[in-house]
Order: structure tokens, then C-alpha cells, then sequence
């Protein structure tokens, strides 16, 4: 068969669409013709470059206004359904400016004859088969082109997947959709081409794991896909047909592309403990990564191939075997690649260090909260402690690090928050939150599995889904990805975060406020420079047993440790400790105690050699001091 793989607006304009990469050469493999196109490219052109990106990019993606942009292209002009979109979702809901909701009709002017273009722009007639993948806001721009090459080309064969196609979603929007002839649900690498080869020898199909199709007008899911367990298998993606078509491209120039790279699938800490928020791997948590060889292998093809040094990691979390491998292996290479990783808050220096040196400069380390009970909501498995310590020491080797504060987690408490709002300040020369924003309620996550549990209520698609399809009740909640939902009575997040999230808003705005270093001094002692804005004293220099305490605390550690290490008694280190918070040299959680001073490049790699195995981080609540109170996070 001959089949063409379509990544429809608004697809990001700088990241490939790694399933149809991956699917192009198992294809061939196979024996099947097959090619990518990118239509992001000449939708953008059409409706401008500015105002794709801002749709992309800024606008309020729960909005989901890149999708209701197809939806004239789709269902047909309904002016009255336009102007409730607008004043609803828009106006009321979002507040967008007159200025920003007239860009979105801009768009949305451009979709009908984008549309049109694709029907003249493409052989469709040379294909069998078109495969259309589908996440965030591909959906409507992806039906609107089904329907119209249904219509115009009966003989092409329809097939949809990506993340808006996984489970449930998949098989309610076939059953919505007759033009829709078949869906690979979830991980599509077995399922597509095993779909493709019952296709092409007129063979039935209902025995392949992962299929939606359609029997007698009725809809039938043979149930979840079957996943490879070794990645090594996985063939190398093809990025061809992405940079073929951005650089035939007009707005070429205004794109800087990111390579994406996949190392591993699921999460390993999900595994343990799903977070309670998190809707991500569908129905396939489970954790499995490429060995350390293979992943290094192709990344070093990759970026030898496509001239861009941005590479980022798709993968929700860093296999930790890696840092005795693969990390000090791509060190070695000196790519000069600058990579993304998301990973997990545990990280030690050593680990640190090791990301640095193997070019990974920006990480995101699921920090959603800086205290410790709301982390235990999320079941997030670190502490508000454990954050600071690695915000601290990321700024200390040059790495970014993007967190958010999230708030409205069922079972909060106003006293989280004061107690938060108390500890900020002393780390207002750190990194701020990337966002401050509500509990988004996904499919997928424990939440929306059994909202009871958790005091949720009145689970209901956002109302935006409503403008986009014509399902309604139950059939629309099966499409939907995410939820509204009320509280129990008597909680309030909104109000009693109000302070927090107007801290984090200042904080954000301007976010330099000083530093906190440590120096070693000629004589060995050690030299802390303050230029905070609420710094006690402008500096400090520590020798003896004070040295060695705050020294030590570079990792954080109970007083209890912090006596056996260094030999002193208790009584005198908490005197220590307690004027070093004093002068919010150091923070606590009221067991563990951290230095707060950034060290200078000599300390650096002094301070990882003496790293002594920190006081282990419990995942239960902790009393709060009366100073910075009781923090969390992971």
C-alpha cells in the first residue's frame, strides 16, 4: 500500500511529529510506500506566521481556539455557534482582548481555504491510505481535511491516532465520525503496520490489539495496543520530510527547530506511585528505555544529520541507569548539543554535574508545589526541601531548571499556604516558577478515574469541547481530555492561594533579587556574600565548627546527622542552626536543615567529593517550624 502521514495545524512548527517518523520506516520495512507532510508549514504562512505562534504558543490552550479555528471547515458556517464561542469561552472565560479574540477569527478565516488548498496541493489519487496524528490541538483541523478527501477521494482509506485518539476518546470519536475508517489507539508501532498489511492483502482486522473499526455501522475496539518492550527495536526516526518541508518553507527563517529524541517510554516512578494529577502514558505506565549504547548511537545520527544543536528529550523521566553510562559516554563526545531532559527532584550533585557535562542545560523536574502536604497530595514522593536543594544547586551549575506552583489540590489546607508564603521569600534569589496555575483535572490521571475518592465532584468536559463537537452527555465526556469539577463544600483554593500565587506573579515579574554565595577564603575559612533585597547582613564569614555545619548542609540533614558528622554536641549545633535561619542563611523544614548559599566553581566539585549521603527525605508529614513552616515537593 501506498500511504501518506499528515501532521495538520496547529502542529508545533519547531518539533517533528516523532510517531509519524517512527512509522515511516517500519512502513518501508515492510514493504508499504510511504511519506510525511507537514501542512503546519503553509497553514502558517497562510494565516501568518505571528498568529499561528500566538495561538500555539500564548493563547489559553484550554481555549483550544486551533481547534474551534476548523471548526466552519468541518461542520459549516453557524454564525449564532461562532458568537457563543466567542463571548463564552473567549470573552467571559479567558478575557481576551478584542485585539487577541479578532487574531483568533483571523484564523479561523484562513481554515476554510487551507482546506481547499489541501485538496489541490496533494495527488491524493497516487495514495491508498492517509494517517492523520492527533494531539492537542490537531483534532478538528485533522477531521475537517477526513471529510472533504472522504468526499472528494472514496477510495482512500482514513486512519487517525496520536494522544486525541488513545482509549475511550478514540473509539467515541469513530463512532461520531463515519468518514473515520480506522483508529491505532496509543503505542501504534505493532498496530499501524499489522493494520496496513491486513489492509493491503483484504483481510480482516478485528484480531489486531489497539484497532478501532467500524463493522455493520457499528463501532468495535479489539482493546489496548500491544507495546514493544525492547526500544532498541524501535528504527531510527526519519526527520527528512520535516526539514524538507520547513526549509520549502517561507517562514523558514522565523523557526529555530528542537530535534526530538526518545530514550524511554512510561515512568518509572509512576510505576511506584502514580501522581494523582497526571494523565500522561494513557493506559501504559509502564517504564522502559533504550540501553545506553543505542540511545547514545542514534542521538549522535541525529544530530550529525539535521544542523540544529536543540535537542529535546520526549520522555517523561530519566532513566537514573543512565548516569553510569550513557551520560558520561555523550560527555565524552562533545556534541555541543544543548539538550532537554525531564527528570525527577532526587538529583545529587554528582547527577548534576553529569547533565552539565553531557550538554543537558535544561531539565524540568516535576516541581508543582514547595510544600510538603500538598506533595503528598500529588503523592509526589519528594518535599519542598528536597526542590530547594536541587533549584540551589542547578543554579550553581548553569542549568535550567522550569517549575510550577500549582495549587488546588483536594484536601489543601489554608495553613499549606501560609506556611509557603513564610519560606519564599528566603529563596527569592532562585529560580522563580516557570506558571502558577489551578489543578488541571486529566484523563488518565487518578483523579478522573475515581473523582469520589478524592472529594471531587461533578465531573464535566471543559465547556469548551461543547463548541467543538456535536456530541453531548456521556459521549462527549468520552472525547474529552480534560475536566471541570466542583470541591467538597467549605473548600476554597482560590481564596486561601491568593496570596501565594500573588507572590509568585511579583516574583516572576522580577525575578533577580540578589545572591547568596559561598567563597573559600585564603585561609580556609568560608566567605558568604549576601545581595538580597531582605538579606540581615551583607556577608558572613564562618571557620570552625560553623563552617563544617554549613558546609555539611549543602545537602540537607537533620541535627541529629549533622552532630554525628561533625562531632559537636546537639545543643551546639542548633545554636548554630538557629541563628543561621535567623539571617535566612539557611532554611529548615523543621527536621532537616539546608544551606542556602550558592558555591563559586572551586567549591563546587570540593563540596561533591565530600558529599556525605543527606538525611534521607521521609514521604510522610513533618512538623513545622514556627519560621518557615512545614514544605514539600517532588
Amino acid at each position: 500500500m501506498k500511504v501518506l502521514l499528515i501532521s495538520m495545524p496547529l502542529g508545533a512548527l519547531g518539533r517533528q511529529a516523532l510517531g509519524l517518523s517512527l512509522l515511516k520506516p517500519l512502513l518501508r520495512g515492510r514493504g508499504h510506500q510511504c511519506d510525511v507532510k507537514y501542512l503546519t508549514f503553509p497553514f502558517a504562512e497562510l494565516a501568518g506566521y505571528g498568529n499561528y505562534r500566538w495561538l500555539h504558543e500564548d493563547a489559553p490552550y484550554t481555549a483550544f481556539a486551533g481547534d474551534w479555528a476548523f471548526t466552519e471547515a468541518l461542520y459549516g458556517p453557524n454564525p449564532s455557534a461562532d458568537a457563543a464561542y466567542a463571548t463564552e469561552i473567549l470573552k467571559n472565560t479567558w478575557r481576551l482582548s478584542e485585539e487577541d479574540v479578532q487574531r483568533v477569527f483571523t484564523v479561523r478565516a484562513a481554515a476554510g481555504p487551507f482546506i481547499d488548498w489541501c485538496l489541490q496541493a496533494i495527488n491524493w489519487s497516487a495514495y491508498d491510505a492517509v494517517g492523520f496524528t492527533s494531539t492537542f490541538e490537531q483534532n478538528i483541523a485533522s477531521l475537517a481535511l477526513a471529510r472533504r478527501l472522504k468526499h472528494a477521494f472514496p477510495h482512500l482509506i482514513t486512519i487517525f491516532g496520536g494522544a486525541n485518539w488513545e482509549g475511550e476518546m478514540g473509539l467515541e470519536l469513530h463512532r461520531q465520525f463515519d468518514f473515520v475508517d480506522y483508529v491505532c489507539g496509543g503505542e501504534a508501532e505493532i498496530s499501524f503496520p499489522a493494520l496496513l498489511d491486513r489492509l493491503a492483502a483484504r483481510r480482516p482486522v478485528h484480531d489486531i490489539a489497539g484497532v478501532v473499526f467500524r463493522h455493520c455501522g457499528q463501532s468495535f475496539c479489539t482493546g489496548g495496543p500491544d507495546r514493544l518492550e525492547n526500544l532498541d527495536e524501535l528504527p531510527e526516526p526519519d526527520y527528512s520530510d520535516y526539514f524538507l518541508d520547513l526549509n520549502a518553507s517561507t517562514i523558514a527563517a522565523e523557526v529555530t527547530p528542537a530535534l526530538l529524541f526518545e530514550s524511554a517510554r512510561g515512568c518509572w516512578w509512576g510505576q511506584k506511585s502514580h501522581c494523582t494529577f497526571c494523565g500522561l502514558n494513557g493506559e501504559g505506565m509502564a517504564f522502559r528505555s533504550k540501553t545506553g549504547r543505542r540511545a547514545l548511537r542514534e542521538l549522535k545520527s541525529l544530530a550529525q544529520q539535521w544542523p540544529t544543536p536543540m535537542v529535546a528529550a520526549v520522555d517523561n523521566i530519566l532513566d537514573m541507569s543512565y548516569f553510569k553510562e550513557f551520560l558520561p559516554a555523550l560527555a565524552k563526545e562533545e556534541l555541543g548539543l544543548e539538550i532537554f531532559y525531564e527528570v525527577k527532584a532526587n538529583l545529587t550533585r554528582r547527577h548534576l554535574r553529569l547533565l552539565k557535562e553531557a550538554g543537558v542545560g535544561r531539565i524540568q523536574p516535576g516541581i508543582e508545589s514547595m510544600s510538603d502536604h500538598v506533595l503528598q497530595l500529588m503523592r509526589k514522593g519528594t518535599t519542598a526541601l528536597q526542590n530547594i536543594q536541587l533549584l540551589k544547586w542547578c543554579r550553581d551549575y548553569g542549568i535550567h531548571a522550569d517549575w510550577n506552583l500549582l495549587y488546588g489540590f483536594p484536601g489543601e489546607t489554608r495553613e499549606d499556604y501560609r506556611q509557603m508564603l513564610e519560606l519564599l521569600p528566603a529563596i527569592r534569589h532562585l529560580a522563580p516558577p516557570t506558571s502558577c496555575g489551578p489543578l488541571r483535572l486529566d484523563r488518565f490521571s487518578p483523579y478522573h478515574a475515581d473523582p469520589a475518592r478524592w472529594g471531587l465532584r461533578n465531573l464535566r468536559p471543559l465547556a469548551a469541547y461543547r463548541h467543538l463537537y456535536p456530541a453531548a452527555g456521556e459521549a462527549l465526556s468520552r472525547i474529552a481530555y480534560y475536566f471541570d469539577f466542583d470541591y467538597a463544600p467549605g473548600e476554597d483554593p482560590q481564596e486561601f492561594s491568593l496570596e501565594v500565587r500573588q507572590y509568585c506573579e511579583q516574583w516572576r515579574a522580577a525575578p533577580s533579587s540578589g545572591s547568596l554565595t559561598a567563597v573559600r577564603r585564603p585561609d580556609g575559612s568560608l566567605g558568604l556574600l549576601d545581595s538580597r533585597s531582605n538579606r540581615a547582613v551583607n556577608g558572613e564569614i564562618l571557620d570552625g565548627l560553623d563552617q563544617r555545619i554549613y558546609e555539611f548542609c549543602d545537602a540537607a540533614h537533620t541535627p541529629a546527622g549533622i552532630a554525628r558528622h561533625t562531632g559537636a554536641s546537639e545543643q551546639r549545633v542548633r545554636a548554630f542552626l538557629d541563628r543561621a535561619l535567623a539571617q535566612r542563611l539557611m532554611i529548615t523544614d523543621g527536621l532537616r536543615y539546608l544551606s542556602l548559599a550558592q558555591a563559586t566553581r572551586p567549591l563546587r566539585r570540593e563540596w561533591e567529593e565530600q558529599a556525605v549521603r543527606p538525611t534521607p527525605f521521609p514521604l510522610v508529614s513533618i512538623s513545622a517550624t514556627p519560621e518557615l513552616g512545614q514544605h514539600a515537593h517532588c
